[in-house]
């Protein structure tokens, strides 16, 4: 049946992770939602991402407090609407004694509240397939979740569509926001309040508000790697390149030291902005990554060198016979240098939500409650 109503309490544009996130909590608050998408389905960051939902790690402040709040909404929603939780906890294997110092800073901050710092012993209990060869300790945290983004967030679009009554306009582009007018490339919508949520589109709808905060394109490397039958693991995993990275740990003093190192016995992965992550999905196979290059404008080119010492990292961090790569692709996310989430106020009924470090999946449901609750 083809929606005719045009008039709306709330128009999203965009349906990726952060305009569904906003279309869920306007949805929770009553109101009459729509969401328009320019493609036929949701094909950027929001499902070439590892769909792994991290509250450890995350930036001091709002960031982590954002991702504590999205990680109890997903523990909500998801059984709602049919998203498998495939996996949760993390593991991240200290190989180095500056690596270890960083993670016992680390949880002497409130930041580490329920996490725990395992000795080798006990991690090879609990994660056989960690490689624990010359490691110092391993930081075990219960608070991530791992979804399947490639199926997550069309099945969230799908219940918020038949739970929720939100309007899907999908394979419509909007050409213009003067709210409460939202045009459009087949109609004209009235929207009380319009949240603009369209990640990479950096010309498009209020371009010139977006120059002073000096964003740019952040390209991801990502892998699907099949290891030999059986292989599982017990969480999401990740090492010492991490810990120079993700600001919550980063951002602390006992970092600068590790980093010094890191440079000197890792320049090359450092230079491609390589970090290990590795989750697992329901058929076995591994989603593996990443990799970050910046720009304002990056080619679609992906070199394998960059997926060589991705692969490297893998192996040194997990006791893997097999690792087959079956798929590889890139992810686009806006970066900013200064911010985390970029929100706008063009005017008191409209709001430009951009989330600028790759951090969606993790924050958006925060970052949408603030929003409402500052609207």
């Amino acid at each position: 049946m083809t929606e005719t109503n045009t008039n709306f309490d709330l128009v999203v544009v965009g349906a990726g992770i952060v305009g569904l996130a906003h279309a869920y909590v306007a949805a929770q608050r009553g109101l009459r939602v729509c969401v328009v998408e320019r493609d036929a389905a949701c094909v950027g960051a929001s499902i070439r991402n590892f769909g792994f939902v991290t509250v450890t790690g995350q930036g001091a402040g709002d960031t982590w407090r954002r991702a504590r709040r999205a990680r109890e909404i997903w523990g909500e929603v998801a059984p709602q609407a049919g998203i498998e939780a495939v996996h949760q906890g993390l593991y991240l294997t200290a190989f180095r004694p500056q690596a270890l110092k960083v993670l016992e800073a680390f949880m002497a901050t409130e930041m580490g509240e329920g996490c725990e710092l395992l000795g080798l012993d006990e991690a090879a209990r609990r994660a056989p397939v960690l490689q624990l060869d010359g490691a110092q300790g391993v930081l075990y945290s219960p608070h991530e979740m791992r979804v399947e983004s490639r199926t997550a967030i069309g099945l969230l679009a799908r219940w918020l569509a038949e739970a929720h009554g939100v309007v899907f306009r999908f394979g419509e582009a909007v050409l213009e926001v003067a709210t409460p007018r939202v045009r459009t490339s087949r109609a004209v919508l009235h929207g009380e309040r319009v949240a603009v949520c369209t990640n990479t589109d950096l010309n498009g709808l209020f371009a010139e508000r977006l120059v002073p905060h000096q964003l740019r394109l952040c390209q991801l490397h990502m892998l699907r790697v099949q290891p030999e039958h059986g292989f599982r693991l017990p969480g999401s995993v990740m090492a010492d390149l991490s810990l120079v990275r993700y600001h919550g740990y980063s951002q602390l003093p006992e970092a600068a030291p590790l980093l010094e190192q890191m440079r000197r016995e890792e320049g090359e992965s450092l230079a491609h902005g390589i970090h290990l992550i590795v989750v697992q999905s329901a058929d076995g196979s591994l989603v593996v990554g990443d990799s970050h290059h910046y720009g304002a404008v990056l080619e679609p080119f992906a070199d394998q060198r960059v997926d060589d010492l991705i692969l490297r990292h893998l192996r040194e961090t997990l006791k893997l016979q097999q690792a087959t790569v079956t798929q590889r692709w890139v992810g686009t996310y806006p970066s900013s240098a200064s911010t985390d989430c970029l929100i706008d106020r063009p005017d008191d009924a409209t709001r430009m939500v951009i989330v600028t470090s790759g951090t969606g999946a993790s924050t958006a449901f925060g970052i949408a409650e603030e929003v409402f609750a500052d609207w």
